[in-house]
């Protein structure tokens, strides 16, 4: 048996050996060589030998390991690098990002003469075409109207009359011209080329396809490019199509002809593509800086299901139908469009510590396909009919991205030309996580998740802010849930869930973690989950600004959250919609809109004041919470753990890392910017008004607080509640209920002092009506109403 036994290993030995993968290194060169071959001796001039080379590798075998070693210089592409299944296990390999760069621009050759005083003129190739124009390294102004302005918070500066007919008529020849503008509502941008003149002088408008949600262009929030008659100033240029002539102002006319000019030609630059049956695997791009594409926002767009999303299946970097390919230790910067984007199948890509920024679109994107989605819906107010709907859980097909990583990534100053773009966004997926990454100064969200399609994700350790800078309702954090349960009449699908809880839950099958991210928005949430988006755990994580939205959705549990000068603002929940809130700190009343119910449990959270938490605790909500000063450690170094004798940790609250947010990767961390820090606000400032003014059963209430108010509703004593404001709806106004101006002196036969005794008591109350004692009119007078 021993004999055998050795013979047995030495044939696993030899097996091993014989099969161990082949490695061929192929090297490029900016250096041109006689008889290039590819070696490191005779190194090809250009990429696109080293891609035939390496195809002619893997036709003889299949199973070699081939790589492209691209050695420093800056390599221009003719077109972008194309690479198929039969390339599997190839890895393209730059010398880093700071010593070789793929262009998608082309030199060009200028012989300047003088147009007008500030203005110079070049002929240029007859065909060529583009958007972006750069100036030794730097990109150009297309001439505009207004004026460029970096400090302008809309498209860099922003006039309402940037189409007017009155300027218009100013153009000797508008059509090219391109208009952009936000969304009425600013849910992102739109973007128009003018193909024409109407009779009454108003341009005619092509395009306006890249936001899923329609509206008129922004009245205010208006700019127009690639104007001849807008070219008024420095950095500014304009290309005449018709008669091949580029026109620029230069910030300096000293050596204009000694100028080093680019101008962009291509949208992408490598596309890795497979198919589900036949995938791209084990493709690995590293140590490379990928610049100056066209841009791509006229290009056809597609809508993402019912979220506000339609996208360009596109980017620099294309990954459709592959399994583990990576993309890493690169930089991305001057791209027109979309910079990473992994489309339909794709399973395991990997996009760590990486650089990206001053793009034009989004900056990594995961896209299904909608084949995949059961029974989609394309548009808000699409929805397909119960007994026409697929009731099967989870995805109908395998077109669509899963198992990916996004981490230790440093991204900002992208959406720089549209709008409805992210930092990262997924849309029609399963299972990414995203990690470690520094996400910020973006025109909207810095993460987004379009739909419920399929949930488990992961987000951890992130740190976004500066974020919603150019449009509104959104957050650092956004989501959608549109998904098959979701109907825009919210009685309806009310109904539709109250029928079947697990309806939800047919989009959505795995819960989305977010947890021990650190967020800022000041222009919207911190973190919004908006319409529907459901099956979430929130948890270890800090809020700066702006607080946590819950919106219409199912099965969200938010535990253990700081959230800093805000709070939860739970709108439009359903009865049932088995929602969490328990373990948190806030630091302001809940701010509830058009709830039809409290969720499963909201306890054990931490409050401000006392007069907070009695707002919750009026729907028997929150009732073994507690109030007082968190007792953070050190806001002022954004250090929101709680001392050891907290009052917060007797509610259960726990304190976790506040050192481990965002890129970790040592030298993007150096480049990486942090929150501003957020400026402590008094509690007592939400009703700075005066007394405490509180909201119940949607009527405004507040406790006599002078003898002033005693004698204006003749009372004996300056003790009782006011009502304010009441809402006809109301069910405490109903039926001869309380109407504005009663003053309550008692309730249950129990004297109300103040808001706080009225709470109380309504809190003890087990029934759905309350008997009360009011002075209306100068008069006592008795009264039941009803509470529910």
């Amino acid at each position: 048996m021993k004999k055998l036994s050795v013979i047995v290993i030495f044939f696993v030995f030899m097996m091993s050996c014989s099969s161990t993968t082949d490695i061929t290194e192929i090297y490029v060169s900016q250096n041109e060589v006689a008889n290039a071959n590819g070696s490191k001796d005779a190194p090809f001039s250009n990429i696109s030998e080293a891609i035939k080379k390496a195809t002619e590798i893997k036709s003889a075998n299949t199973d070699a390991e081939v790589v492209i070693n691209i050695l420093p210089g800056a390599y221009r592409l003719s077109e972008a690098i194309n690479i198929p299944a039969s390339l599997s296990g190839l890895t393209i390999k730059g010398a880093g990002a700071s010593e070789v760069s793929i262009k998608g621009s082309q030199v060009l050759e200028a012989k300047w003469k003088t147009f007008s005083n500030n203005i110079f003129v070049t002929d240029i190739p007859a065909g060529l075409d583009f958007d972006q124009f750069l100036v030794n390294g730097k990109p150009q102004i297309l001439a505009r109207y207004p004026n460029y302005d970096e400090n302008a918070q809309y498209w860099q500066g922003y006039a309402a009359d940037a189409i007017s007919k009155e300027r218009v008529a100013t153009w000797a020849n508008p059509e090219g011209a391109i208009f952009n503008a936000l969304h009425n509502g600013r849910w992102g941008g739109f973007h128009f080329e003018i193909t024409g003149v109407n009779d009454d002088g108003t341009p005619i408008l092509s395009g306006g396809q890249q936001n899923n949600r329609g509206s008129k262009p922004h009245e205010e929030y208006r700019m127009v490019e690639n104007v001849f008659e807008e070219l008024d100033s420095a950095g500014e240029w304009f290309l005449d199509k018709k008669r091949n002539k580029l026109f620029y102002w230069p910030e300096s006319i000293s050596a204009i002809n000694d100028l080093n000019l680019e101008v962009s030609v291509l949208k992408d630059l490598i596309q890795v593509v497979g198919t589900l049956e036949n995938p791209v695997k084990d493709v690995t791009i590293s140590g490379i800086k990928f610049e100056n594409t066209a841009r791509t926002f006229m290009e056809d767009f597609e809508p993402l299901l019912r979220s506000d999303w339609t996208i360009y299946r596109g980017a620099v970097v294309f990954f459709e139908g592959t399994e583990n390919c990576k993309v890493e230790h690169s930089e991305f910067t001057n791209l027109g469009g979309n910079v990473i984007m992994a489309s339909k199948y794709n399973k395991g890509l990997e996009i760590k510590d990486n650089y990206i920024h001053d793009c034009g679109a989004s900056a990594v994107s995961f896209v299904g396909d909608v084949s995949a989605v059961r029974s989609p819906a394309l548009t808000y107010r699409e929805f397909v009919p119960v007994a026409e709907m697929d009731t099967v859980s989870g995805p109908k097909g395998e077109l669509y991205p899963r198992e990916c990583l996004v981490d230790n990534n440093l991204i900002h100053r992208i959406g720089r030309v549209e709008k409805q773009t992210a930092g990262v966004q997924i849309a029609m997926a399963m299972d990414i996580t995203v990690s470690r990454n520094s996400i910020y100064d973006v025109p909207r969200a810095g993460i987004n998740i379009g739909d419920g399609t399929w949930g488990g994700h992961v987000l951890e350790f992130n740190d976004v802010f500066n974020t919603v800078l150019e449009t509104s309702d959104h957050g650092s954090f956004n989501s959608w849930g549109r998904d098959r349960f979701w109907h825009p009449n919210r009685g309806i699908m009310d109904s539709l869930t109250t029928a079947n809880a697990d309806m939800p839950k047919w989009d959505a099958i795995k819960t989305t973690i977010i947890r021990n991210n650190r967020f800022r928005c000041d222009h919207g949430w911190d973190v919004d989950l908006d319409d529907g988006s459901s099956n979430y755990h929130i948890y270890n994580n800090l809020m700066l600004n702006s607080g946590l939205k819950l919106r219409e959705g199912f099965n969200r549990v938010a535990e253990n959250n700081i959230m800093v000068n805000n709070s939860l603002h739970p709108h439009v929940w359903f009865v049932n919609s088995e929602d969490v809130f328990k373990h948190n700190i806030v630091q302001k009343s809940y701010q509830d809109v058009r709830l039809s119910g409290w969720g499963k449990e909201m306890d054990y959270n931490f409050f401000p004041n006392e007069e907070s938490m009695l707002k919750a605790q009026i729907y028997n909500r929150d009732l073994h919470s507690a109030f007082g000063d968190p007792m953070f450690k050190d806001p002022a170094s954004l250090d929101f753990s709680v001392a050891e004798n907290s009052p917060a940790l007797k509610i259960g609250f726990k304190n976790f890392p506040m050192d481990q947010f965002g890129v970790q990767n040592a030298e993007l961390k150096k480049m990486a910017k942090t929150p501003e820090i957020p400026v402590m606000r008094d509690p007592s400032e939400e009703n700075k008004k005066g007394n405490l003014v509180v909201a119940w059963l949607r009527n405004d209430l507040k406790s006599v607080e002078s003898e002033q108010e005693q004698s204006a509703y003749g009372l004996n004593t300056p003790e009782g509640v006011i009502l304010l404001k009441v809402w006809s709806g109301s069910p405490a106004v109903k039926n001869n209920g309380l109407k504005k101006g009663d003053v309550i002196l008692e309730a249950d036969g129990k004297k109300v002092k103040t808001v706080k005794d009225f709470f109380q008591i309504n809190v003890e109350n087990k029934t759905n009506k309350l008997d009360l004692v009011i002075m209306r009119n100068q008069s006592e007078k008795k009264i039941t109403i009803n509470t529910k």
